[in-house]
């Protein structure tokens, strides 16, 4: 058993000592650089060229045709591992990952986001 001066020493110097915890909840947290959080979609930009579906391991993403040059991307946050694969080898930059961290829910279906895209035509250039 320890000596009661010892742990009278060791009570007063963590007294006085700051806190090894974070304050979370009420105070945002400090995120490391490059920290992968939420799947961010821009329909706009993405062609349906579907690299990202074959470049992700959990198969969290499906494109599928639903007209001439529409699609329909899913992207099932309940199954993405958050490995950034999507997104690093997305040519358009349609996918992003976001610092936001904060995906609980008690509801499966609001972790499936779903977007209808229909890439914009280009005009032919004018001679």
């Amino acid at each position: 058993m320890k000596k009661p001066a010892a742990m009278t020493r060791q009570l007063l110097r963590s007294l006085f000592a700051k806190p090894a915890t974070s304050r979370y909840p009420y105070e945002p947290s400090k995120l490391p650089r490059g920290t992968r959080g939420r799947l961010k979609f821009d329909p706009a930009k993405c062609i349906g060229c579907r690299l990202c579906v074959r470049d992700c391991p959990a198969g969290g993403i499906e494109v599928t045709k639903t007209g001439d040059r529409q699609f329909e991307v899913v992207i099932d946050l309940g199954k993405c591992i958050y490995c950034g694969q999507c997104a690093e080898n997305c040519n358009k930059e349609a996918i992003m990952l976001s610092d936001d961290f904060e995906l609980a829910e008690l509801q499966n279906s609001k972790l499936v986001l779903r977007y209808d895209v229909k890439p914009e035509r280009k005009p032919a250039p004018e001679s």
